[in-house]
């Protein structure tokens, strides 16, 4: 039995395509203790040269190493990026550490846009919507990659109208995912949260265009340079239930799984 949560990701990425991309990177780092994993992040980050916003080297340090400065804040000055230990519930801090290799533009310029509204903003009790939106997407971005704007525009739309009919459930819809639509799993928490998976996961979805839906640096390029050019808002971002994705769930091949209006919620009209 593995005795830690990034051990126990390891042990079922066969059962979790979501995992799929990190499948070397977890079968490394899983037997591993937690400074020699941080050791390994740190060679992987090295050996490609991975730099944040400000061309600071990229440094896996120690969970403490903040200090008294604000998280975001702390990385986009130094580089260094606080990391904890996994344990038996959770492995939030080496999801982030993975998906840093895996889209590092995306990465430094999403934390460039949150250490831009610290340094305007401050530390506040409530984030404002820039702070919000980098927030969400750190957290819990699911990306949908299409190779046609038709296809980015009709998506979007049907996640926007909550059409998960068209886009989940009919024959043509479910034929078109892993080919013209490509989901990768961004947000660290919701990589952590599916660990256990549940029918209820629901990611906030960015649809982005790149000529190859399956080449994580074309997508890492084509997110990154959403996040340079336009206003980033909640707004920008739709619901899905990641489970409902075909190919990602068994169970989501049963005629009533997309029944569930508590899941997959109707979209909700102006009264």
């Amino acid at each position: 039995m593995p005795d830690d949560a990034l051990q126990r990701a390891a042990a079922s990425v066969d059962r979790a395509p979501w995992l799929a991309p990190w499948r070397e990177a977890l079968a490394a780092l899983a037997p591993l203790t937690h400074a020699d994993r941080i050791a390994w992040l740190d060679a992987q980050a090295a050996t490609r040269d991975l730099r944040n916003a400000t061309g600071q080297r990229l440094v896996f340090a120690p969970a403490d190493d903040a200090g008294g400065a604000a998280y975001e804040a702390h990385i986009h000055a130094s580089g260094r990026i606080p990391t904890r230990a996994a344990d038996r519930d959770s492995a939030h801090d080496l999801f982030n550490a993975l998906v840093w290799l895996r889209f590092p533009a995306a990465k430094a310029q999403l934390n460039a846009c949150q250490a831009a509204v610290l340094a305007a903003d401050g530390v506040r009790a409530t984030r404002g919507p820039a702070r919000d939106a980098a927030t969400l997407i750190d957290e819990n971005a699911l990306l949908l990659a299409c190779r046609d704007s038709a296809v980015v525009r009709e998506v979007d739309a049907m996640l926007a109208a909550h059409d998960w009919n068209a886009l989940l459930r009919d024959a043509r819809g479910r034929a078109r995912w892993h080919a013209d639509i490509v989901p990768h799993a961004f947000g660290h928490a919701l990589l952590d949260k599916l660990l256990r998976p549940y029918k209820a996961i629901t990611a906030h979805a960015r649809v982005v265009h790149v000529p190859n839906g399956h080449d994580a640096a074309q997508v890492d390029a084509a997110l990154a340079a959403w996040l340079a050019t336009a206003p980033v808002s909640p707004r920008a971002l739709r619901p899905l239930p990641v489970l409902g994705i075909p190919g990602w769930w068994g169970a989501n091949e049963a005629a009533d799984f997309y029944a569930d209006s508590a899941v997959f919620r109707p979209q909700r009209h102006a009264g």
